[in-house]
């Protein structure tokens, strides 16, 4: 994995993955990775390597973070995940 890796690479999925290709791949790799299923030698680097693989996974499994993400890295507008609109839903 490359330091400049998207958080869509870390986890093996693409761009327009759903919630559960998200989850489904966390699983698979925390797996391996976790450090309580590695070797002792490398507990440290996996402790690492877990913990930002469980950043992408908390980022990319909430719509707004995942959407903030997206803006930053693709440089695409943000899409409001808000399901109302204050003024369209007045009574008048």
């Amino acid at each position: 994995m490359s330091i400049m890796s998207s958080l869509y690479e870390m986890l093996g999925i693409p761009v327009n993955a759903t919630t559960l290709e998200i989850k489904a791949a966390y699983r698979k790799i925390a797996r391996t990775c976790h450090p309580d299923v590695v070797s002792l030698p490398k507990k440290e680097t996996s402790a690492t390597e877990f913990m930002k693989i469980h950043a992408a996974y908390v980022t990319l499994s909430d719509p707004t973070k995942r959407a903030y993400y997206d803006h930053q890295y693709f440089r695409q507008p943000v899409v409001s995940v808000a399901s109302s609109n204050w003024e369209t839903d007045q009574c008048w």
